[in-house]
């Protein structure tokens, strides 16, 4: 648990420009009260392809919205997150 609300799944470091760093969540999911919210480490940009068929959603900053998992393509969404996972793997605490 990340928090009292966040399921996260494995732990990385990640450093600012100011050169401190901090330990997150790979990836997770927080079932909040208007929203599925799932957490794709490192953001979307990398993954405009993936977006774009993904279905209906919102997105912030590393935070997918979803109403309902019927709304989006699950095989698009699983992609999604082995990426999102992927592009951490060196920077994984085991």
């Amino acid at each position: 648990m990340w928090g009292s609300s966040i399921v996260g799944f494995g732990r990385y470091r990640y450093g600012y420009s100011d050169g401190s760093e901090r330990e997150w969540m790979v990836t997770g999911f927080s079932p909040r009260k208007n929203d599925l919210t799932l957490y794709v480490t490192g953001g979307f940009e990398p993954h405009q392809d993936l977006m774009a068929n993904l279905g209906k959603h919102k997105s912030a900053k590393v935070c997918l919205y979803l109403k309902k998992l019927s709304d989006v393509d699950l095989a698009v969404l699983r992609k999604l997150i082995a990426r999102s996972v992927k592009s951490v793997d060196s920077k994984r605490i085991k």
